[in-house]
C-alpha cells in the first residue's frame, strides 16, 4: 500500500511539473517566436545593427518601398521614393512621408517586413522610425527616415542567388485614445523641459 501511495505522489508531481512547463512555454511562446524571427529573418523580419559593415560588395540589389495603413488609421502614409539601387554592404537612407489630416492628435506605431521573406535575414536597419511610437498633431506632416544596408553575406547564400529586388513594407496602426493619453503624459515633462513638444521624427 505504501509503495502504491508513493507511486501516486510521484505521478502527481510528474504531471504537475509537465503542466507547469506547458504553461511556461505558452507564456514564453510569443517572445521566443519574436526572437526566432529576428535571428533567422523568418516571415520577412529584418535585422538591426549599430553600423554598416566595413566592406562593400559588388552585387547590386534594388530596394523598393511599400506603405499601408490599418483600417482605423486616418493618416496619409507613403514612401518618398519608389526605389533605390544599392550595393551589398552600402549604407542607404530612404524617407517615408506621413500626414495627419484630422483635427486631433493621433499616436501611431508601425510594423514592417521585407519580401521575399527569405531576404529578411540579410536586410539590416541601422536607424528607423519604426523603433518608436509616432505622434502627429492635427494637420501635421513629417518625413521619417530609415537607414539600412543589405548584408554582404547574402552573396554567400546560394538560396538567394535569384534575389535582385527586395521590397521593404510598412503598415501604420492607430494606437487609440488611451495609448495616446498615456504617451502624452509620459512625454509631458520632457516637452516642458525642451520648451515644446518633443520631435516625433525619430
Amino acid at each position: 500500500m505504501a509503495l502504491t501511495a508513493r507511486k501516486k505522489r510521484l505521478s502527481l508531481l510528474l504531471w504537475g511539473g509537465i503542466a507547469c512547463a506547458m504553461v511556461g512555454v505558452a507564456f514564453a511562446g510569443v517572445p521566443l517566436y519574436r526572437i526566432f524571427c529576428q535571428v533567422t529573418g523568418y516571415g520577412g523580419t529584418t535585422q538591426t545593427a549599430e553600423a554598416a559593415p566595413a566592406e562593400i560588395g559588388e552585387r547590386v540589389i534594388t530596394i523598393r518601398f511599400n506603405s499601408d495603413v490599418a483600417r482605423d488609421m486616418p493618416w496619409r502614409f507613403k514612401p518618398a521614393q519608389r526605389e533605390v539601387i544599392v550595393r551589398v554592404g552600402e549604407t542607404a537612407i530612404a524617407f517615408y512621408e506621413a500626414s495627419n489630416p484630422t483635427d486631433r492628435p493621433i499616436l501611431g506605431t508601425s510594423t514592417f517586413n521585407v519580401t521575399p521573406q527569405k531576404a529578411g535575414a540579410y536586410f539590416t536597419k541601422v536607424d528607423c522610425f519604426c523603433f518608436e511610437e509616432q505622434v502627429l498633431q492635427a494637420g501635421e506632416s513629417v518625413e521619417m527616415p530609415v537607414t539600412f544596408f543589405v548584408d554582404p553575406e547574402i552573396s554567400e547564400d546560394a538560396t538567394l542567388d535569384d534575389v535582385n529586388t527586395i521590397t521593404l513594407s510598412y503598415t501604420f496602426f492607430n494606437r487609440g485614445e488611451e495609448a495616446l493619453e498615456e504617451h502624452l503624459e509620459e512625454i509631458g515633462p520632457l516637452a516642458r523641459a525642451d520648451g515644446g513638444r518633443p520631435d516625433s521624427r525619430n
